[in-house]
Protein backbone atom coordinates (compact mmCIF):
# COMPACT_ATOMS: atom_id res chain seq x y z
CA UNK A 1 0.00 0.00 0.00
CA UNK A 2 1.40 3.16 -1.07
CA UNK A 3 0.71 6.86 0.65
CA UNK A 4 1.71 10.40 -0.57
CA UNK A 5 2.32 12.90 1.95
CA UNK A 6 2.37 16.60 1.22
CA UNK A 7 4.47 18.51 3.90
CA UNK A 8 5.85 15.00 5.18
CA UNK A 9 9.03 17.00 6.62
CA UNK A 10 7.80 18.57 9.55
CA UNK A 11 7.31 18.26 12.61
CA UNK A 12 4.35 16.25 12.54
CA UNK A 13 5.42 14.71 9.32
CA UNK A 14 8.55 13.13 10.85
CA UNK A 15 6.59 11.20 13.73
CA UNK A 16 4.17 10.22 10.43
CA UNK A 17 6.16 8.52 8.16
CA UNK A 18 8.53 5.98 10.25
CA UNK A 19 5.14 4.92 11.55
CA UNK A 20 3.54 4.76 8.72
CA UNK A 21 6.53 2.65 7.37
CA UNK A 22 6.46 0.27 10.45
CA UNK A 23 3.03 -0.03 9.44
CA UNK A 24 4.22 -1.90 5.94
CA UNK A 25 3.32 1.13 4.06
CA UNK A 26 5.29 2.64 1.12
CA UNK A 27 5.47 6.24 1.67
CA UNK A 28 6.50 9.01 -0.55
CA UNK A 29 7.05 12.87 0.46
CA UNK A 30 6.59 15.65 -2.07
CA UNK A 31 8.38 18.66 -0.87
CA UNK A 32 10.56 21.89 -2.65
CA UNK A 33 13.51 21.04 -0.89
CA UNK A 34 14.03 17.83 -1.46
CA UNK A 35 17.68 17.64 -0.20
CA UNK A 36 16.53 19.15 3.44
CA UNK A 37 13.45 16.39 3.23
CA UNK A 38 15.85 13.21 2.88
CA UNK A 39 17.94 14.41 6.12
CA UNK A 40 14.62 14.74 8.47
CA UNK A 41 13.12 11.58 6.87
CA UNK A 42 13.85 7.85 6.56
CA UNK A 43 15.75 6.28 3.81
CA UNK A 44 12.90 4.36 2.97
CA UNK A 45 10.63 7.29 2.23
CA UNK A 46 10.90 8.59 -1.68
CA UNK A 47 11.49 12.31 -1.69
CA UNK A 48 9.62 13.83 -4.43
CA UNK A 49 10.18 17.75 -6.30
CA UNK A 50 6.33 17.62 -7.01
CA UNK A 51 3.08 15.80 -7.11
CA UNK A 52 3.26 14.47 -10.75
CA UNK A 53 6.33 12.22 -10.50
CA UNK A 54 4.61 10.47 -7.76
CA UNK A 55 2.44 7.98 -10.14
CA UNK A 56 -0.19 7.04 -8.31
CA UNK A 57 -1.15 6.04 -4.56
CA UNK A 58 -3.67 4.27 -2.28
CA UNK A 59 -3.95 7.06 0.11
CA UNK A 60 -3.35 10.83 0.88
CA UNK A 61 -2.22 12.69 3.19
CA UNK A 62 -2.09 16.63 3.16
CA UNK A 63 -0.47 18.61 5.54
CA UNK A 64 1.40 21.42 4.07
CA UNK A 65 1.02 24.92 4.98
CA UNK A 66 3.08 27.67 5.90
CA UNK A 67 2.98 28.31 9.95
CA UNK A 68 0.32 30.05 11.83
CA UNK A 69 1.96 30.81 15.14
CA UNK A 70 5.31 32.90 15.42
CA UNK A 71 4.69 35.91 12.96
CA UNK A 72 3.08 38.71 12.45
CA UNK A 73 0.11 38.62 10.19
CA UNK A 74 0.21 41.32 7.58
CA UNK A 75 -1.29 41.06 4.25
CA UNK A 76 1.59 39.28 2.87
CA UNK A 77 2.04 36.86 5.33
CA UNK A 78 -1.67 36.48 5.31
CA UNK A 79 -1.67 35.57 1.38
CA UNK A 80 0.99 32.99 1.76
CA UNK A 81 -1.16 31.04 4.44
CA UNK A 82 -3.82 30.77 2.26
CA UNK A 83 -2.13 30.39 -0.74
CA UNK A 84 0.39 27.59 1.10
CA UNK A 85 -2.63 25.38 1.75
CA UNK A 86 -5.01 26.15 -1.08
CA UNK A 87 -2.64 25.62 -3.76
CA UNK A 88 -1.29 22.65 -2.63
CA UNK A 89 -5.13 20.77 -1.96
CA UNK A 90 -5.97 22.22 -5.47
CA UNK A 91 -2.84 20.78 -6.92
CA UNK A 92 -3.47 17.52 -5.52
CA UNK A 93 -7.10 17.56 -6.35
CA UNK A 94 -5.87 17.88 -10.01
CA UNK A 95 -3.64 14.98 -9.95
CA UNK A 96 -6.45 12.64 -8.21
CA UNK A 97 -8.47 13.78 -11.21
CA UNK A 98 -5.73 12.73 -13.91
CA UNK A 99 -5.45 9.12 -12.48
CA UNK A 100 -7.11 6.54 -14.38
CA UNK A 101 -7.03 4.80 -10.75
CA UNK A 102 -7.58 6.87 -7.11
CA UNK A 103 -6.57 7.12 -3.98
CA UNK A 104 -9.07 5.49 -1.62
CA UNK A 105 -8.40 8.12 0.92
CA UNK A 106 -7.98 11.52 1.49
CA UNK A 107 -6.86 12.90 4.92
CA UNK A 108 -6.53 17.01 4.41
CA UNK A 109 -4.98 18.88 7.03
CA UNK A 110 -6.93 21.57 8.89
CA UNK A 111 -7.11 23.34 12.30
CA UNK A 112 -9.17 24.12 15.53
CA UNK A 113 -9.42 27.32 14.74
CA UNK A 114 -11.87 26.20 12.33
CA UNK A 115 -14.24 27.04 15.15
CA UNK A 116 -13.22 30.50 15.91
CA UNK A 117 -12.79 32.00 19.53
CA UNK A 118 -15.48 30.39 21.72
CA UNK A 119 -16.52 29.83 25.32
CA UNK A 120 -16.61 27.18 27.59
CA UNK A 121 -18.96 25.11 25.39
CA UNK A 122 -17.26 22.06 24.40
CA UNK A 123 -17.21 21.98 20.43
CA UNK A 124 -17.60 18.45 18.51
CA UNK A 125 -17.46 17.98 14.98
CA UNK A 126 -20.76 19.65 14.60
CA UNK A 127 -20.05 22.75 15.66
CA UNK A 128 -20.31 25.89 13.30
CA UNK A 129 -17.40 27.56 11.32
CA UNK A 130 -16.47 30.80 13.46
CA UNK A 131 -15.29 33.87 11.49
CA UNK A 132 -12.33 35.31 11.94
CA UNK A 133 -9.41 34.91 9.62
CA UNK A 134 -8.41 31.84 11.18
CA UNK A 135 -11.57 29.90 10.82
CA UNK A 136 -12.05 31.52 7.62
CA UNK A 137 -8.41 30.11 6.62
CA UNK A 138 -9.88 26.57 8.27
CA UNK A 139 -12.98 26.87 6.30
CA UNK A 140 -11.18 27.58 2.97
CA UNK A 141 -8.45 24.88 3.31
CA UNK A 142 -11.09 22.44 3.98
CA UNK A 143 -13.71 23.43 0.86
CA UNK A 144 -11.14 22.65 -1.20
CA UNK A 145 -10.26 19.26 -0.64
CA UNK A 146 -13.60 18.18 -0.15
CA UNK A 147 -13.98 17.67 -4.26
CA UNK A 148 -12.39 14.43 -4.05
CA UNK A 149 -15.47 13.37 -2.69
CA UNK A 150 -16.52 13.82 -6.23
CA UNK A 151 -13.97 11.63 -7.56
CA UNK A 152 -14.89 8.89 -5.21
CA UNK A 153 -12.09 9.11 -2.81
CA UNK A 154 -13.12 9.34 1.22
CA UNK A 155 -12.30 12.42 2.15
CA UNK A 156 -11.36 13.18 5.86
CA UNK A 157 -10.93 17.01 7.42
CA UNK A 158 -8.31 16.75 10.61
CA UNK A 159 -8.77 19.56 12.75
CA UNK A 160 -5.50 19.69 14.88
CA UNK A 161 -5.22 21.38 17.95
CA UNK A 162 -1.84 22.37 19.06
CA UNK A 163 0.34 19.38 18.66
CA UNK A 164 2.85 18.23 21.66
CA UNK A 165 5.96 17.06 21.21
CA UNK A 166 10.01 15.99 22.01
CA UNK A 167 11.88 18.48 19.36
CA UNK A 168 10.12 20.84 18.26
CA UNK A 169 6.92 22.67 18.10
CA UNK A 170 5.03 24.64 20.44
CA UNK A 171 6.61 22.87 23.29
CA UNK A 172 10.01 23.33 22.23
CA UNK A 173 9.69 27.40 22.18
CA UNK A 174 8.37 27.66 25.71
CA UNK A 175 11.01 25.09 27.50
CA UNK A 176 13.64 27.65 28.11
CA UNK A 177 11.54 30.39 29.60
CA UNK A 178 10.10 27.81 31.89
CA UNK A 179 13.36 26.33 32.79
CA UNK A 180 14.63 29.53 34.00
CA UNK A 181 11.69 30.06 35.58
CA UNK A 182 9.71 32.79 33.90
CA UNK A 183 6.80 30.58 32.41
CA UNK A 184 3.53 31.18 33.58
CA UNK A 185 0.03 31.47 31.49
CA UNK A 186 -1.15 33.68 28.39
CA UNK A 187 -3.59 36.52 28.94
CA UNK A 188 -5.53 35.67 32.33
CA UNK A 189 -5.39 31.90 31.66
CA UNK A 190 -8.98 31.52 31.49
CA UNK A 191 -8.84 30.74 27.51
CA UNK A 192 -9.26 26.74 26.81
CA UNK A 193 -6.03 24.83 25.32
CA UNK A 194 -7.41 22.39 22.76
CA UNK A 195 -4.04 19.85 22.83
CA UNK A 196 -2.82 16.59 21.65
CA UNK A 197 0.39 14.50 21.76
CA UNK A 198 1.99 14.15 18.92
CA UNK A 199 2.37 10.67 19.08
CA UNK A 200 -1.64 10.27 19.59
CA UNK A 201 -2.38 12.52 16.40
CA UNK A 202 0.29 9.73 14.64
CA UNK A 203 -1.67 7.06 15.64
CA UNK A 204 -5.07 8.84 15.22
CA UNK A 205 -3.90 9.54 11.06
CA UNK A 206 -3.00 5.90 10.87
CA UNK A 207 -6.25 4.90 12.39
CA UNK A 208 -8.32 7.23 10.35
CA UNK A 209 -6.83 5.50 6.98
CA UNK A 210 -8.25 2.15 7.96
CA UNK A 211 -12.05 3.77 8.77
CA UNK A 212 -13.77 2.59 5.56
CA UNK A 213 -16.95 4.21 6.62
CA UNK A 214 -16.02 7.18 8.56
CA UNK A 215 -15.15 10.61 6.39
CA UNK A 216 -15.47 14.57 7.12
CA UNK A 217 -14.41 16.35 9.86
CA UNK A 218 -12.17 14.83 12.56
CA UNK A 219 -11.15 16.82 15.63
CA UNK A 220 -7.53 15.98 16.60
CA UNK A 221 -7.24 17.18 19.86
CA UNK A 222 -7.19 14.93 23.25
CA UNK A 223 -10.28 14.61 25.13
CA UNK A 224 -8.98 16.53 27.90
CA UNK A 225 -8.66 19.98 26.95
CA UNK A 226 -7.21 22.32 30.08
CA UNK A 227 -7.38 25.95 30.37
CA UNK A 228 -4.27 27.96 29.79
CA UNK A 229 -3.43 28.36 33.51
CA UNK A 230 -3.55 24.90 34.19
CA UNK A 231 -1.34 23.85 31.33
CA UNK A 232 1.01 26.70 32.52
CA UNK A 233 0.57 25.07 35.80
CA UNK A 234 1.44 21.43 34.54
CA UNK A 235 4.30 22.39 32.35
CA UNK A 236 5.67 23.94 35.31
CA UNK A 237 5.09 20.81 37.43
CA UNK A 238 6.48 18.83 35.01
CA UNK A 239 9.85 21.13 34.84
CA UNK A 240 9.99 21.28 38.68
CA UNK A 241 9.24 25.28 38.44
CA UNK A 242 7.83 27.96 39.41
CA UNK A 243 5.25 28.81 36.48
CA UNK A 244 3.77 32.23 37.65
CA UNK A 245 5.08 34.81 35.07
CA UNK A 246 1.72 35.93 33.07
CA UNK A 247 2.37 37.29 29.49
CA UNK A 248 0.22 40.06 29.38
CA UNK A 249 -1.99 39.88 26.10
CA UNK A 250 -0.96 43.83 25.37
CA UNK A 251 2.28 42.66 25.06
CA UNK A 252 1.37 39.60 22.84
CA UNK A 253 -0.86 42.22 20.74
CA UNK A 254 1.96 44.66 20.05
CA UNK A 255 4.34 41.92 18.97
CA UNK A 256 2.66 39.72 17.02
CA UNK A 257 -0.77 41.59 16.17
CA UNK A 258 -3.71 39.84 14.80
CA UNK A 259 -1.92 36.16 15.35
CA UNK A 260 -1.98 37.06 19.20
CA UNK A 261 -5.24 36.23 19.56
CA UNK A 262 -4.76 32.30 18.73
CA UNK A 263 -3.46 32.54 21.78
CA UNK A 264 -5.16 35.22 24.04
CA UNK A 265 -8.41 33.10 22.79
CA UNK A 266 -9.27 29.65 22.50
CA UNK A 267 -11.64 26.91 22.22
CA UNK A 268 -12.81 24.04 24.18
CA UNK A 269 -12.35 21.23 21.61
CA UNK A 270 -13.33 17.34 22.03
CA UNK A 271 -12.43 14.23 19.78
CA UNK A 272 -16.08 13.26 19.28
CA UNK A 273 -16.03 11.08 16.32
CA UNK A 274 -12.62 9.48 16.85
CA UNK A 275 -14.03 8.66 20.66
CA UNK A 276 -17.16 7.89 19.43
CA UNK A 277 -15.24 5.07 17.11
CA UNK A 278 -13.56 3.44 19.19
CA UNK A 279 -9.64 5.35 19.40
CA UNK A 280 -7.75 4.94 22.05
CA UNK A 281 -5.94 8.15 23.31
CA UNK A 282 -2.34 7.04 24.85
CA UNK A 283 -1.72 10.26 26.32
CA UNK A 284 -5.78 11.69 27.20
CA UNK A 285 -4.23 13.83 29.89
CA UNK A 286 -1.27 16.96 29.92
CA UNK A 287 0.12 15.69 33.28
CA UNK A 288 0.54 12.35 31.52
CA UNK A 289 2.14 14.06 27.85
CA UNK A 290 4.51 16.57 29.34
CA UNK A 291 5.58 13.47 31.68
CA UNK A 292 6.51 11.04 28.55
CA UNK A 293 7.61 14.12 26.17
CA UNK A 294 10.18 15.51 28.67
CA UNK A 295 11.72 12.08 29.41
CA UNK A 296 11.78 11.37 25.81
CA UNK A 297 14.15 13.94 25.40
CA UNK A 298 16.00 14.23 28.59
Amino acid sequence: MQVLITGGSGFIGQALCPALLAAGWQVSVVSRDTRAAARKLPAAVRVLADIDGAGGADAVINLAGAPLAGRRWNAAYKQTLRESRLRTTEALLAWMESLTVRPAVLISGSAIGYYGPSDDTPLAETAPAGDDFAARLAADWEAAALPARALGVRTLLLRTGVVLGAGGGALQQLLTPYRMGLGGPIGDGQQWFSWIHRDDLVRLVIWLLDQSTLDGPVNGTAPEPVRQKDFAAALGRALHRPALMPTPGLALKAAFGEMAQMLIEGQRVIPARAQGQGFQFLYPDIDGALAQILQSQA
